[in-house]
């Protein structure tokens, strides 16, 4: 299938996009990389009256650091994580993530910003940010506000972003020296939509883990923040203690169902996500614990 007709406007400024959705409301659609709107436009999931490429806005690309946080444009590309010494050395779960979405072609021209405000609940990056305790700044003709990770995701293809509303950059903390980092998902091929994923950071201090946030993709209609990691905080993490956190993941999850996995097939490869996460970040941080 071909894209119904639309009217297409590449803009100079981001205000010149502000002004344009100020009209237009709803019946605009945003163009960064293409990766998620172009084939939604080809099988009429979406048909906008207007497309408004953004894709030469300068002011919406660069990498910085900045008084212990990392900034990263809206445009910035996934290829550009994989390449950014910042990023590896800020913020590294965002390199092993990106590795897993799609292919190189997609990689080269996806979008950090385009990724998050198509809030797919299978995509890594979204789950990132909440791990991360990232904060989205977005921008409108009235001004600026920040939203928390944890309040912008809510629910299937949709956030917190308003119709005359654009996602400029992300900022999250940057790492500290005694943080570590997990990253999996699983999939039927390397490249295809995952059928469960995690995406953890936690900080490691007297030889055990004092902070843990392990958020979940593909298990729910946005990523979630696995409660049961709360159980393997300022505790020696043996196997016990990941068998009984692993038990409770199971409890708070109840993944939908569609014809690549079943609800069940979901929460047993989440479990095992969990499970491998926390023996990973035991072996990671040198922790006193032991490992199944």
């Amino acid at each position: 299938m071909k894209a119904s007709a639309f009217t297409y406007a590449r803009v100079a400024s981001i205000d010149h996009a502000l002004e344009i959705l100020s009209v237009h409301g709803e019946q605009a659609k945003l163009l960064a990389g293409g990766q998620s709107l172009l084939p939604a436009m080809n099988l009429r999931l979406v048909s906008p009256q207007i497309v408004i490429d953004i894709g030469e806005l300068a002011e919406l690309r660069g990498i910085s650091i900045d008084r212990g946080m990392l900034r990263m444009g809206a445009l910035t590309r996934h290829v550009e994580f994989l390449n950014s010494r910042e990023v590896a050395a800020s913020a590294p779960l965002l390199v092993d993530a990106v590795k897993h979405i799609g292919h190189p072609a997609i990689r080269n021209r996806g979008t950090l910003g385009g990724s998050l405000v198509h809030a797919d609940p299978a995509a890594e990056l979204p789950a990132c940010m909440l791990a991360l305790e990232a904060t989205m700044i977005i921008r409108s003709r009235n001004g600026e506000r920040r939203i928390a990770a944890a309040d912008f995701f809510k629910g299937i293809y949709t956030t917190a972003l308003h119709q005359n509303e654009l996602l400029v950059a992300v900022e999250l903390p940057v790492a500290s020296e005694n943080s570590i980092h997990f990253f999996h998902e699983f999939a039927r091929r390397h490249g295809d939509y995952a059928l469960a994923g995690i995406a953890a950071k936690a900080t490691v201090a007297n030889a055990v883990l004092s902070d843990l946030r392990a958020a979940f993709f593909a298990v729910a209609d946005r990523p979630v923040l696995a409660e049961a990691a709360a159980g393997l905080v300022n505790a020696a993490i043996v196997p016990k203690l990941i068998s009984e956190a692993s038990a409770a993941l199971g409890d708070e999850l109840d993944p939908s169902e569609d014809q690549q996995a079943s609800s069940s097939m979901r929460r047993h490869l989440a479990r095992v996500l969990f499970r491998q996460c926390a023996e990973a970040l035991v072996l990671r941080g040198g922790l006193n614990g032991a490992t199944a």
